[in-house]
C-alpha cells in the first residue's frame, strides 16, 4: 500500500481532484494550440501542479492531438507515461539550481524537438534556483524558441524575481475541500476494493488539511494497520489522533468546571502521544460546531458535514451552553493552537488553555454579555466578574470575548475614596457630558461651622487570578464604578453656605496646593505665588524683572535683549506663561519690554537721516549723484 501514490497518479485532466479552473484553461489551450512561452504553477505540497504539468506536456505532444486530452494509448503518451520522452524533459532545481545548470539547459533549448510537436520542460522546486540561475533564464522565458514551453512548479512564489513572473502565465492551486478529498479517497478505496468507514474517511481527509498527496499517504499507512475494513477507531490509534469520548469528557468538565476530571483528560491526551496540533483544530471544530448549532439550530446540520447520529450529539451538547460561553471558547482555542505547537512547554501551554476555557464563566460575566431575553447556560452572579478579579465587559468580535487563549491579566481598580457629595443615580452619571467639568461649590465662611467628613469608604480590589479577560472600554468601567459607589454616595451631606472666601487655593496637578491671598493681583504678589509654587530657580531671571498688568496683558520690562530673550524662550516661557495665568487668570497674556531698548524707527525717519548725513552728502557730490541716495541700516534694497 506505499505505492498508492504513483499507483494512481492521474493520467488524463480529468482524473485530478479539484483544480477546475486551472484544468479547464489548460485543457483548452492544449486543444486550440494557443502555447504560452512559459507557465507558472504554485500552491502547497500535493494539490497536483507536477501531475497536471506531465498531462499538460502529454497532451501537447500527443499523436492524436491536438486534443483536450492526452489519449495515453500512442507511443508518446505511452513515453511521457513511463518518464522516458525524450521531447519531456523535467528537471529538480532543489538539486539543479546553479547557474551552469541553466546554462546546459539554454543550449539543450536551440534544438528542436526530436519526436514531438513541443519540447517541455518541467522545472520543479522552482524556487529553489539561485539568482545567477534566475537571471541566465530571464531571457530564455521571454522569447525562447519556437515548439518550446517552460513549465515551473513551486510551493513558495514570493520567493521569486518579479521579472520572472512577469514572463509567466501564473496558476495558483488551491487546497481541495474536506469534501473532495473525501470522495477522492472513497474512489480510491472502490478501486483496491477496501470496506472503511465514512468517519475513518471523513478523519483522514481532514487530517490531510487540502492536500491530496498527505490524504493519501495517511490512507496507506492506515490501510497498512487496519484489519481489512477501516474503521475509524483504528485510524484514530494509528494516526495518533483524540477519539469522541475524549472531548465528550471535555466539554463536561468545562461545563461543571470540573478541574480534577479536566486534568485527567488532559493526562489521557499527553499519555497517547496525540498529535496536540491536530487535537486542537478538532477541538475547535467541536466549538464552531456546538456556536451553529447553538444559533442556527437543525437548519444547519447539512452544512456541517456530520452524520445524523454525531449532529444530534453536539446539538445536545451546545444547548447546554450560553452562546457567549461557546463563542468564547471557540475563539480562545483558535488563538491558542499556534501558541500551544510553538511553545517550548506544550503540555502546559495547553493545560492553561483548557483551565481558561472551564474557569471562563469565573472571569467573566457571562450573563451580562448575553442581554436581556437570552437563554441557556448555567446562571452566574451578574457581579461575578469583579467579585473574582474579572472584567465586567469588552473583548473581541464585539460580544465581550476574549481574543487569545491565555487570557491577559485583569486591571486591577484602584482603591476609590468617596468623598461627600449628593447622591447621583448611575442613570444620571452615565449621560453626563464627558467634557463637562463639574461645578465646585464655594467654600464656607469661617463663621460657619464646618461639617466633619464621614471616613471615606474603602473598596478592597480582591486578588486577581492568573486568567484574565478582555480589554474593557473606558466608559464601562466609570459606569461600573459609579454604581457600586452610588450605595456610599447616599448618605445626606449638609448644605454649604456660600460666602466669599478671604483666600483661593491654587491645584494644577504639578504639586500641592498654594493658597493665593484674596484682593488684587500685584506683581510683588506674583513672585510671592511663583516662588512658593515653581522655586525661585524655575523662571530664569523672573526676580530681576518688573511686570504691570494693562488689562488682560501683563508686561514684563527686562533690563536688556539678552534678559528678554532667555525669559520669553522655550522652558522658561511656558512655565511663566503657566504661572501667569494661574495667578491672574486663563486669559491675561504675556509680552516683554527692555529699558535700553531704543525705539523703532520708520523708513521715513530713516531716509531724512541717510539724506542729511555728511558722509552720503559728499558721496553724491564726488560722483555727481542728482537724485538722493536712501541708505537703509537693515540692509534692506
Amino acid at each position: 500500500m506505499a505505492s498508492l501514490t504513483a499507483k494512481y497518479r492521474p493520467r488524463r485532466f480529468a482524473d485530478v481532484a479539484g483544480q477546475e479552473a486551472v484544468k479547464s484553461i489548460l485543457s483548452r489551450a492544449s486543444a486550440m494550440g494557443k502555447i504560452a512561452p512559459a507557465y507558472m504553477f504554485s500552491g502547497t505540497r500535493g494539490v497536483g501542479k507536477t501531475t497536471i504539468a506531465r498531462i499538460f506536456a502529454k497532451a501537447l505532444n500527443c499523436l492524436k492531438g491536438p486534443a483536450a486530452e492526452p489519449c495515453n494509448e500512442c507511443s508518446m503518451c505511452k513515453q511521457a507515461n513511463a518518464g522516458s520522452a525524450v521531447d519531456i524533459i523535467e528537471i529538480d532545481a532543489a538539486s539543479h539550481g546553479g547557474v551552469g545548470d541553466v546554462r546546459a539547459l539554454k543550449e539543450d533549448v536551440g534544438y528542436a524537438p526530436l519526436e514531438g510537436r513541443y519540447k517541455v520542460f518541467i522545472i520543479d522546486e522552482a524556487h529553489m534556483l539561485s539568482t545567477a540561475a534566475f537571471n541566465a533564464l530571464l531571457k530564455t522565458l521571454e522569447e525562447p524558441p519556437a515548439r518550446v514551453t517552460f513549465i515551473l512548479a513551486s510551493t513558495e512564489a514570493h520567493k521569486f524575481p518579479a521579472t520572472i513572473l512577469s514572463r509567466c502565465q501564473h496558476y495558483v492551486f488551491k487546497m481541495l475541500p474536506q469534501a473532495e478529498l473525501g470522495a477522492h479517497l472513497e474512489k480510491l478505496l472502490l478501486a483496491e476494493g477496501v470496506e472503511y468507514e465514512q468517519a475513518a474517511v471523513r478523519i483522514i481527509s481532514r487530517r490531510g488539511a487540502g492536500s491530496v498527496r498527505d490524504s493519501i499517504s495517511l490512507l496507506g499507512q492506515a490501510l497498512a494497520y487496519s484489519t481489512g475494513v477501516l474503521k475509524e477507531s483504528e485510524v484514530r490509534a494509528c494516526l495518533g489522533l483524540a477519539g469522541q469520548e475524549v472531548f465528550f469528557a471535555l466539554m463536561e468538565a468545562i461545563l461543571a468546571r470540573d478541574l480534577p476530571l479536566l486534568s485527567r483528560t488532559l493526562r489521557q491526551v499527553l499519555d497517547q502521544g496525540l498529535d496536540l496540533g491536530f487535537f486542537l483544530r478538532e477541538l475547535s471544530s467541536c466549538w464552531r460546531n456546538m456556536f451553529l448549532l447553538r444559533q442556527a439550530g437543525e437548519a444547519i446540520v447539512p452544512e456541517l458535514g456530520l452524520p445524523a447520529e454525531e449532529a444530534a450529539l453536539w446539538m445536545d451538547w451546545a444547548a447546554r451552553f450560553s452562546p457567549a460561553h461557546i463563542h468564547a471558547c471557540w475563539q480562545m482555542t483558535l488563538d491558542g493552537q499556534q501558541r500551544v505547537v510553538k511553545s517550548l512547554e506544550p503540555a502546559q501551554s495547553l493545560e492553561l488553555l483548557l483551565l481558561n476555557l472551564a474557569c471562563l464563566p469565573d472571569l467573566l460575566p457571562l450573563d451580562a454579555l448575553r442581554g436581556p431575553g437570552a437563554g441557556g447556560g448555567s446562571k452566574a452572579p451578574a457581579s461575578s466578574g469583579m467579585a473574582s478579579g474579572g472584567i465586567s465587559s469588552g473583548g473581541a468580535s464585539g460580544t465581550g470575548m476574549p481574543s487569545s487563549g491565555s487570557m491577559a491579566r485583569p486591571q486591577s481598580a484602584a482603591p476609590v475614596v468617596a468623598s461627600p457629595a449628593p447622591a447621583v443615580s448611575a442613570a444620571q452619571a452615565s449621560v453626563e457630558t464627558p467634557h463637562q467639568a463639574p461645578v465646585q461649590p464655594d467654600p464656607p465662611s469661617a463663621s460657619t461651622p464646618m461639617p466633619q467628613p464621614q471616613p471615606a469608604p474603602h473598596v478592597a480590589t480582591p486578588p486577581a487570578p492568573e486568567y484574565a479577560a478582555a480589554p474593557v472600554p473606558p466608559m464601562a468601567q466609570a459606569v461600573h464604578q459609579i454604581a457600586q459607589l452610588v450605595p456610599q454616595m447616599s448618605q445626606p451631606v449638609p448644605q454649604l453656605v456660600q460666602e466669599p472666601a478671604p483666600a483661593e487655593a491654587c491645584d494644577t496637578g504639578y504639586g500641592p496646593p498654594v493658597i493665593i491671598p484674596a484682593g488684587p493681583r500685584t506683581w510683588e504678589g506674583f513672585l510671592a505665588f511663583a516662588a512658593e509654587k515653581s522655586g525661585s530657580g524655575t523662571v530664569t531671571g523672573l526676580t530681576r524683572a518688573q511686570g504691570e498688568l494693562c488689562g488682560a496683558e501683563l508686561v514684563i520690562q527686562c533690563f536688556n535683549e539678552t534678559h528678554s530673550s532667555m525669559m520669553s524662550r522655550g522652558d522658561t516661557y511656558l512655565c511663566l506663561k503657566r504661572l501667569v495665568q494661574e495667578y491672574f487668570g486663563p486669559d491675561v497674556t504675556v509680552s516683554f519690554t527692555c529699558q535700553d531698548r531704543e525705539p523703532v524707527k520708520t523708513n521715513t525717519q530713516l531716509e531724512r537721516e541717510s539724506q542729511t548725513n555728511p558722509v552720503v552728502q559728499r558721496i553724491c557730490q564726488t560722483f555727481e549723484v542728482k537724485e538722493p541716495v536712501t541708505v537703509h541700516p537693515r540692509g534692506q534694497n
